[in-house]
């Protein structure tokens, strides 16, 4: 350790004389470097549109009718080719059809009925409503009493003249107030019956339209419940019955005809009348072409981290060098693929001004532009 140390002493003494005599220079200030900046990210890239469908039958047999040319446009659910096996499940379709129409023509008849009598017994019930609402209910029942009074004054009289009657009547006709007081006694109930019938007549004044009012709530409770349950009735279970026949029929035809599965535009057709094929030859290409995008092909680990959702993006295709399109990156995916050792991501861009002569498929040079 000490022999060490002796020689450090002796190569930093060294080191000092030789700086000491060598000539002074002056001392440069170094000028700050300027930043590099980012570089822009160039990877390639496919033309592509918004959505397509390579289309096949999904049973075998001849090509009776190719309805459609390259580049016609097509709505979602038009027959695009039919094969010459698909007559039978279209007429079973249309059988099904038909008695589903006319069921479903009956059921109506009967909602409609039933919701019309639902209807008619809303006005039975509001007129009764009224009829009850008009009625001066503390009157009446100030009537009432009165003839209540009035009926238990006469049950009065006609107790005393039972009573009065009752003390003769066994003296028989020949007894000289026999006679006057039977007639008492006829006076007396035919007063009292007359009591009666007033205070029941008083009385319908009020229970009448109150009465008429429940029974016409009662009705259209009931007319509703029967409207309520033409809605879900025994047909409705036929209903759904045919319904799932006709599904099915409908997906037994689907077997045989090629429908567009989306608004689009025919970009090829594979096949000819009268050719025989199966579901292993596609018939239809389409492509929805109401937007174009690119998705790249090489973009690495290395540069995906340079890449963000909304970014700018120049398009350069390789067969029109001349052309520039700008694009915005709308979607990257978060799943990776191996090609060649690389790992590799693949970006979707959205094309602003798309060039009507690029066409599907073509490669084209993508540059992310770096953020400043």
């Amino acid at each position: 350790m000490k022999k060490t140390n002796r020689t450090f002493l002796i190569v930093t003494t060294l080191a000092l004389l030789l700086a000491a005599c060598a000539p002074q220079q002056t001392t440069e200030v170094a000028p700050e470097s300027t930043p590099v900046p980012i570089a822009d990210v160039i990877a390639e890239g496919h033309f592509v549109p918004a959505q397509d469908a390579t289309l096949s039958f999904l049973a075998r047999g001849g090509v009776a009718e190719i309805n459609v040319e390259i580049g016609d446009a097509v709505k979602a659910g038009d027959v695009l080719a039919r094969l010459d096996n698909a007559a039978p499940a279209e007429a079973q379709i249309l059988e099904i059809q038909q008695a589903y129409d006319a069921l479903l023509r009956n059921a109506s008849a009967e909602n409609a009925a039933a919701w019309q009598a639902y209807m008619n017994a809303q006005k039975v019930r509001e007129t009764a409503t009224k009829k009850w609402n008009d009625i001066n209910l503390r009157d009446i029942e100030n009537r009432i009493e009165d003839r209540q009074q009035d009926v238990d004054d006469r049950q009065v009289d006609l107790d005393e003249a039972q009573q009065k009657f009752d003390a003769v009547k066994d003296r028989g006709r020949d007894d000289a107030n026999y006679k006057t007081r039977e007639d008492e006694l006829e006076h007396a109930q035919a007063d009292y019956d007359e009591a009666i019938k007033d205070l029941e007549a008083t009385i319908r004044e009020r229970d009448l339209p109150r009465a008429t009012l429940d029974a016409a709530l009662a009705a259209e409770a009931e007319a509703k419940y029967q409207y309520e349950i033409s809605l879900d009735g025994p047909n409705q279970d036929k209903l759904a019955l045919i319904k799932a026949q006709l599904a099915a029929a409908e997906e037994t035809l689907s077997n045989y005809v090629v429908t567009a599965p989306f608004d689009a535009i025919v970009m090829d057709v594979n096949v000819a009348v009268g050719e025989e094929v199966g579901p292993e030859t596609y018939v239809v290409k389409i492509a929805d072409t109401s937007a174009w995008y690119v998705e790249t092909s090489d973009l690495t680990e290395l540069d995906i981290v340079s890449v963000a959702q909304g970014q700018s993006v120049l398009i350069v295709a390789d067969a029109f060098s001349e052309i520039t399109m700008n694009g915005e990156v709308e979607a990257i995916s978060q799943a990776f693929t191996l090609q060649g050792g690389d790992i590799l991501y693949k970006v979707k861009i959205k094309v602003a001004d798309v060039d009507p002569r690029v066409m599907w498929g073509m490669t084209v040079e993508v540059t992310f532009e770096a953020n400043p």
